[in-house]
């Protein structure tokens, strides 16, 4: 679909995953062709890719650079397949870069750094096993591709007459990137701005800093920038960036207030906070996987609430807990 002139947006399916498609963006010009996000690594993802293509007068051949937004599988996944059908140059910002190697390569240690991050914040140790190796059954919709360019914010992609600034949105993945063009006004948000859900904000044995506070940061930084149609990574596009970014603090202020109300002036673990959050579904519905992002995404917020001074923390037998000041 033509969301723009000379901008296609492909839905790349994504089965067995709620969310269903990812968004992919052709940007199309007479020096060739750029394109955002890919999809993972499945043969139903690159037929996709290839039948949209091929549906706007083009093939892999023509790409002259891939953009990658983040390396989470649905956006990065394919790219290693995609490179033996094209010259493209492969742009990935400087951290996700150093993602690569840990998550998809040598995961080995950060399988046990995970298990040692679910036990110290109070997951137990029946349930820890089947949240450690949530994400195992990814692996296999990744190919592995190294960029030929890595950026970290602030460079510009010129080709033919669209000239995207590159914005570093750490918060839903350190590295994550958006691309901006100010003469047409578009943002390709990636997972960073969604017109119906949040992103997921997780702090993992592997964040430097609170990436909700990184995230919330980020949000002011695109805010910016004037935006008249804002391209995401899932879903369709849409518009009004300060209301829609006015909506998500709204949500997150709503999730810490909430979190606050559950440790009943009682000293709690990530863990039990996040059993008796408010999800999508029951706590004993949620698959493993959406149950280990809870968790850490229950500490984004409480490491923000102990940030504002709402908590204390405090180390017990190798466990962290946290309390209301």
């Amino acid at each position: 679909m033509e969301v723009l002139p000379n901008i296609h947006q492909f839905r790349i399916p994504i089965p067995d995953n709620p969310l269903g498609f990812i968004n992919a963006y052709l940007i199309t010009t007479r020096d060739g062709c750029l394109l955002i996000d890919t999809g993972w690594n499945t043969p139903q993802a690159f037929d996709s890719l290839q039948q949209q293509m091929a549906d706007v007068g083009v093939t892999l051949a023509d790409l002259r650079y891939i953009a990658i937004t983040h390396v989470h599988p649905d956006h990065y996944g394919l790219v290693g397949r995609i490179e033996k059908h094209t010259n493209a140059r492969l742009i990935i910002h400087e951290i996700e870069r150093l993602l690569l190697y840990s998550r998809y390569v040598n995961y080995q240690p950060l399988l046990d750094d995970m298990d040692q991050w679910l036990e110290v914040n109070g997951v137990p140790a029946e349930d820890r096993p089947a949240l450690q190796l949530a994400s195992m059954e990814i692996l296999g919709l990744v190919e592995v591709a190294m960029p030929d360019h890595v950026v970290h914010g602030g460079e510009h992609l010129v080709l033919g007459d669209f000239d995207l600034e590159i914005l570093w949105t750490p918060g839903h993945s350190p590295g994550h990137i958006c691309l901006y063009d100010a003469s047409r006004q578009v943002l390709f948000a990636g997972d960073h701005l969604l017109e119906k859900i949040t992103p997921n904000v997780s702090m993992t044995s592997q964040s430097i800093s609170n990436p909700l506070v990184d995230y919330l940061k980020s949000l002011h930084q695109v805010a910016r920038c004037p935006v008249q149609t804002i391209l995401p990574g899932h879903g369709k596009p849409f518009g009004n960036l300060l209301g829609r970014m006015e909506e998500i603090r709204q949500h997150h202020e709503r999730r810490m207030e909430e979190m606050l109300a559950l440790f009943q002036g009682q000293t709690q673990t990530a863990y039990e906070i996040a059993r008796a959050t408010t999800w999508y579904t029951s706590w004993e519905n949620l698959p493993y996987y959406s149950r280990r992002m809870a968790v850490t995404e229950t500490l984004s917020h409480l490491e923000l609430l102990l940030a504002q001074g709402a908590l204390l923390k405090t180390t017990r037998n190798g466990i962290v807990w946290y309390t209301p000041a």
